[in-house]
């Protein structure tokens, strides 16, 4: 047991001076802690595990032989106001008034090989919410049980290693090229401080879903895209130009097929079955498997004018369904009980460019093809997507001004397919100001609509010759965030 402590007591002591010697602080080994400044995070993404990426990091870089152990971390609090026409249904009416907070954490290391090998891993833990009534329950649980209802779960766990002359290696829960590429600057999602705008933000979290919950269908910086377990390579830029590669073999993590069950998992993979990750053929035909992506981006700076662009292709293949057709499951369509849908393999590609100049960023970011919603399946027949997101901002100081428009049509509901078309827009403005190292303010306006002939949004049902009910709404938040 001696010989444990002192072992355990040297490793930790070397990761703490190899962290001070990088970073200029003092540590006081006796408690642990260490006084720095200020450098904010958060860093599940930083410019340790990417290569050419669009936003570095703040986070130390290893010198050789060292290695650098973070536990960067935010905290967001956010003050809101949401009218919409979802706000009212049956005997149910919300208040328009909110008031949220969550934690992310992002713990990783980053570590430097002597020959120049950089090698590492991260993670980043979210908060989650119950919902205003517990699992089983008819009324509303007090303040603790909601707050005891809460967990803390893993949205990316990676490993990554490789070098500035062959590129980089990321393998495990993480994102893909399209989130590696953009890190938000196409997609415009960098004047708000991370509070979301369009990829969901503090104005939708507090609203609704109904009403401001249009799917961020451009997948940048998106659980969808990020959140199953894939291998990643990016090359070393040439000439500006950098490409990468993506494949996924499920839209999980293969773990699961042996993990034990849970309130979100009935059982688990005992043999082939619907429960399993990894499932190929079966009976669920909007499941997708072998997700493949491959991208290339251009980086360059021409007399103070910085021009960015990308291209990604992305493709998955659908499940066999057992016998050859189709599940009779699904909304009701045209007075039948069930509906029988066939999907299309997704096929789509995203296509982004950005100008910098003066403090000005001009951005715009496309995605079309055989896709629907976020990274769902088109059922076959069906509209194809065609969505534009297009954003400015200007950085002075310590303010950033930011507005941006998405317009987003898909199919939308799969049982009214060659009926009718889904059509949304949503609209942003605000900005950020940094009051002080790792404490930012935000204000921010966001407007959406939402239709679908035939399509009623407030219910979340359509079924073809009804009425059809779209969804407005209107909201400003103003956020306290606190990062490091």
């Amino acid at each position: 047991m001696r010989k444990l402590l002192l072992a355990t007591a040297a490793i930790v002591g070397a990761s703490a001076g190899a962290y001070a010697a990088e970073s200029g602080f003092s540590v006081a080994p006796s408690q642990g802690m260490a006084a720095a400044p200020w450098a904010s995070g958060p860093a599940a993404n930083n410019n340790n595990n990417a290569v050419g990426t669009a936003v570095k990091g703040n986070n130390a870089v290893p010198t050789p032989g060292t290695v650098v152990i973070r536990l960067n971390g935010r905290v967001e609090t956010d003050v809101g106001l949401v009218f919409s026409t979802s706000d009212k249904s049956g005997a149910f009416k919300t208040s328009p008034v909110g008031v949220g907070s969550y934690m992310r954490l992002y713990p990783g290391v980053d570590g430097l090989a002597a020959n120049g090998l950089r090698y590492g891993a991260a993670i980043e833990l979210r908060q989650n919410f119950m919902g205003g009534l517990p699992v089983g329950g008819t009324t509303a649980a007090s303040p603790s049980g909601n707050s005891s209802a809460q967990t803390v779960f893993v949205r990316r766990a990676f490993t990554y290693m490789g070098s500035d002359q062959v590129g980089i290696l990321r393998i495990g829960t993480g994102d893909g090229v399209i989130g590696l590429f953009d890190g938000g600057v196409f997609t415009t999602q960098t004047w708000d401080s991370g509070i979301g705008n369009f990829n969901g933000g503090a104005n939708q979290s507090l609203s609704p879903n109904s009403s401001v919950g249009v799917p961020f269908v451009w997948l940048s910086q998106a659980g969808a895209e990020y959140d199953n377990a894939k291998i990643v390579y990016l090359t070393p830029q040439f000439f500006g130009f950098d490409f990468g590669v993506q494949y996924a073999p499920n839209m999980g993590n293969r773990f699961s097929d042996s993990s034990g069950g849970s309130p979100y998992q009935a059982g688990v993979c005992t043999s082939a079955g619907a429960n399993c990750i990894g499932t190929t053929a079966g009976t669920d035909a909007t499941r997708w498997y072998n997700q493949v992506a491959v991208g290339a981006r251009y980086q360059g700076s021409f007399s103070g004018v910085d021009v960015k662009g990308m291209v990604v292709y992305e493709t998955a293949s659908k499940e066999s369904i057992a016998g050859g057709g189709v599940v009779a499951t699904g909304p009701a369509t045209q007075g039948t009980a069930t509906a029988a849908f066939k999907y299309d393999n997704l096929s789509f590609v995203t296509a982004a460019a950005a100008v910098s100049f003066s403090g000005f960023t001009v951005a715009a970011d496309y995605i079309g093809g055989a896709v629907n919603g976020q990274l769902a399946m088109r059922p076959n027949g069906g509209a194809p997507t065609n969505a534009v997101v297009a954003g400015i901002t200007y950085a002075n100081g310590p303010f950033i001004l930011g507005a941006e428009v998405g317009i987003v049509d898909t199919q939308g509901a799969a049982n009214l397919t060659k009926i009718s078309q889904r059509h949304e827009t949503e609209i942003a403005f605000g900005g950020t100001y940094k009051v002080a190292p790792g404490l930012a303010l935000v204000g921010e306006f966001m407007h959406t609509e939402r239709h679908q002939g035939g399509f009623d949004f407030v219910a979340n049902t359509g079924v073809a010759g009804t009425a059809t009910k779209d969804v407005k709404s209107n909201s400003v938040v103003f956020a306290t965030i606190v990062t490091w």
